[in-house]
């Protein structure tokens, strides 16, 4: 009897432009979900699953989506750190992750989908050398792709690196030191949606070009997946029915409160107050219904006002008459001001305005001990720099409680940290480990970016030699696919960021862009669209970069009084266990008695030791303590010893810390002594002695005492004859034996 087939998988196969090879496999594992696949890319495997509720949740208006991205410890045969030894809550990068999938897919379902749908991405196993990242965007659709959710798509995402003037999709971790441009771009067949990397100052020409290289490889993907939905029978997707609505209510809103609606946005207000307005406006036309019938329509007049009349509204005043929510031009900057040093006890502070965003930036300087250790899956090792933004409720007026760390906490403090990374000067550059903390104040449009200059005018203010400033600026789009026209943005508020097509923020100094995120919302956006969003966004960089020149021009020439200070210096490296000593004894010691941290790393065979004091006298201390340590003895020089042990011929005397050297019972004094005992010296004696000599084959020191004593009058050197050779004395045995055979013939 014929055994029966426990599974069917089907695979498909991407081949990149270099000839590496990506596996997608469906049918074999997780077939429970509603759509799973593995991709595969050499030993890198990542699952990829999706599950969505059946209906939406009751009085649901909004997509929840919620997208998870792990990777196991076991995928490269490692336990994971700490007391529990099981994977724990997301890391940083795995949020990271996380959130440029879910950028990605989020616009793509129907708007009038509400019902709850899970992505979830696992790393099953790892190639040291393959970058993860840029598969998963490709798994999370192609998930989508093998089920009957309702999805636009599919999508998917490649890394894009310029190495040596090329782009290249999809690198490996060994070539990421070379590359200057480092993206991840996430897309359809048709459109761009996602952009997300740090850049080494290049220009917005480069830029552009890696998203279009991009794009055609994103094509491949996509049409592989549609193939694999066709066959699967996955093409056509489920029925639902999410929203119920009133055609009759939403054309009485826009009838009447269109006009309205379009005056309060062309009365140039302020944020809290043009909310007022509209919401008094919205409630004014609500109030004409009673409680029963409000039970059934509030929901859809809060709708209808927000999307056809509000949106409508905002949006036509930018395209008809060029002006804005708060009365600016389209490429308009609101009023920017800046002060630095606001904060006495800080090791460097700025405070950074634009309109009504405002950022407290702190920057605090530490130690090696200080910098951040991360044991990832395929990442360990340590971050010299770290950068924390906290979004308190407070900066939006929100009566709530702040409960913990959020994503978009996360993901806009890494874009604000690779904007800065470039520009810090980091290791032997740079000894101390640097920490910046952006607490937003005020929040209407980007405070990522006012995090990015007031981190800026911090590290000045600190004293941190930073290569130049960098300034940042959120750009948006307001489109109209039916007139074609369209208008670009700069430093866009929220309210146009939430009603807009597009948020697109760059960072960069005068030479060049350092970090870019974009969002797309609109289908069909042109390249000629998004070069001129990149050339506004580079005036708008410049004049945001004059005013924070003004507010401080250059890193002040010292550190604040408040600073701790590092002094470094380099030793051999087969000196750095002397100064460790056994069992870190000498180390410890130096750091006690001076009150001083001292740190030790080894690269390209030397030692770096960093001396972290409160002052300069501990510093000095400590200093004294090493350099003598790693001091090499020069023959000449008179040393303050201590002798450490008393033998037959001399005693062993301590010149230098961990430095023995022989001072033989000749070169004590002028005197002859036959025993150690006459010459009254004793362990633990300190005597100055001279340094004589060195052996040229044990490299043995050779002291003496002597040298150093008044000669006594009519003192003669006793001549020492030179010592025979091998051969010589070999020479004169044989004489001898010759003439004792000579004389005993004779007797």
């Amino acid at each position: 009897m014929e055994e029966k087939k426990l599974y069917n998988a089907v695979r498909k196969t991407i081949t990149l432009a270099d000839g590496r090879q990506i596996e997608i496999e469906t049918g074999k594992l997780a077939k429970q979900a509603d759509g799973s696949v593995v991709v595969k890319m050499g030993d890198t495997m990542l699952l990829g699953t999706v599950v969505a509720a059946k209906d939406a949740k009751p009085d649901t208006d909004f997509m929840p989506l919620q997208v998870e991205y792990k990777e196991k410890y076991a995928a490269i045969g490692r336990y994971p750190g700490g007391f529990m030894k099981r994977e724990g809550r997301a890391n940083d990068s795995e949020i990271l992750v996380a959130r440029l999938i879910d950028r990605a897919l989020r616009p793509l379902f129907p708007a009038d989908y509400h019902a709850e749908v899970y992505v979830t991405v696992n790393l099953i196993s790892a190639d040291k050398d393959i970058q993860p990242d840029a598969l998963a965007g490709l798994a999370a659709s192609a998930a989508l792709a093998v089920s009957d959710i309702p999805f636009g798509g599919p999508i998917s995402e490649v890394r894009v690196a310029r190495i040596d003037g090329q782009y290249v999709i999809n690198p490996n971790y060994s070539e990421m030191e070379k590359v200057d441009l480092d993206i991840m771009v996430g897309g359809t067949i048709d459109n761009i949606l996602m952009v997300e990397g740090e850049m080494k100052e290049v220009s917005e020409e480069v830029m552009l070009g890696a998203i279009k290289f991009a794009h055609e490889e994103i094509k491949k993907h996509c049409a592989v997946q549609i193939e694999l939905s066709k066959e699967l029978g996955k093409d056509v997707k489920r029925t639902y029915c999410h929203e119920v609505n009133d055609e009759e209510l939403r054309q009485t809103i826009i009838k009447e409160l269109y006009d309205k609606a379009y005056a309060i946005a062309t009365s140039g207000t302020m944020k809290h107050e043009r909310e007022e307005k509209f919401n008094a406006l919205e409630a004014e036309f609500a109030a004409r219904y009673s409680e029963e019938e409000l039970a059934e329509k509030a929901q859809l007049i809060h709708k209808y006002f927000h999307d056809d009349v509000q949106k409508k509204a905002m949006r036509n005043m930018v395209l008809n008459e060029g002006l804005r929510l708060d009365g600016r031009k389209t490429d308009e900057i609101r009023p920017i001001w800046c002060e630095v040093g606001y904060l006495p006890a800080a090791h460097g502070s700025a405070i950074f305005t634009r309109g009504e965003t405002q950022s407290l930036t702190t920057v605090t300087l530490g130690t090696k001990l200080d910098e951040k250790v991360k044991d990832e899956v395929l990442v360990q090792g340590t971050e010299q720099f770290v950068l924390h933004y906290n979004f308190p409720p407070f900066s939006t007026g929100e009566a709530k409680a702040a409960r913990g760390l959020s994503r978009r906490e996360i993901g806009h403090g890494h874009l604000a940290w690779r904007a800065l990374k470039p520009m810090i000067p980091l290791g032997e550059e740079n000894p101390y480990a640097v920490r910046i903390v952006s607490d937003i104040l005020e929040s209407n449009g980007s405070s990522s970016m006012a995090t990015v200059c007031a981190g800026t005018l911090a590290l000045m203010d600190a004293g941190v030699k930073i290569k130049k400033p960098v300034s940042g600026i959120a750009m948006g789009l307001i489109s109209d696919s039916e007139t074609g026209k369209w208008a670009v943005l700069s430093d866009i508020l929220g309210d146009e960021d939430h009603l807009g097509d597009m948020d697109f923020k760059v960072t960069g100094t005068k030479d060049g862009i350092t970090a870019t995120q974009m969002d797309i919302k609109v289908d069909g956006l042109s390249y000629e669209v998004l070069g001129a969003a990149l050339e506004q966004a580079r005036k708008g960089r410049m004049h945001i970069l004059g005013k924070l020149t003004e507010c401080i021009a250059e890193p002040r020439e010292d550190y604040r009084p408040c600073v701790p200070r590092i002094v470094q210096i380099t030793i051999p490296q087969d000196m750095i266990g002397s100064v460790i000593g056994p069992g870190g004894k000498v180390i410890q010691d130096i750091q006690k008695t001076t009150n001083t941290t001292i740190t030790i790393t080894e690269n390209n065979n030397q030692g770096y030791v960093d001396i972290f004091g409160i002052n300069k006298e501990a510093l000095d201390g400590a200093l004294a303590r090493i350099k003598a340590i790693v001091a090499i003895p020069e023959v000449g020089e008179t040393y303050h010893g201590k002798i450490r042990s008393i033998v037959a011929f001399g005693a062993f005397v301590e010149i230098m810390p961990g430095k023995d050297a022989l001072l033989h019972i000749s070169e004590i004094d002028y005197k002859r002594f036959e025993t150690m005992e006459e010459t009254g010296l004793k362990e633990g004696d300190e005597i100055d002695v001279k340094l004589i000599g060195v052996d040229p084959k044990t490299n043995k020191l050779k002291l003496s005492r002597k040298a150093l004593l008044p000669k006594p009058e009519g003192y003669v050197e006793r001549e020492r004859r030179p010592r025979p050779e091998r051969g010589e004395r070999g020479e004169r045995r044989d004489r001898g034996e010759r003439r004792e055979h000579h004389e005993s013939k004779e007797e």
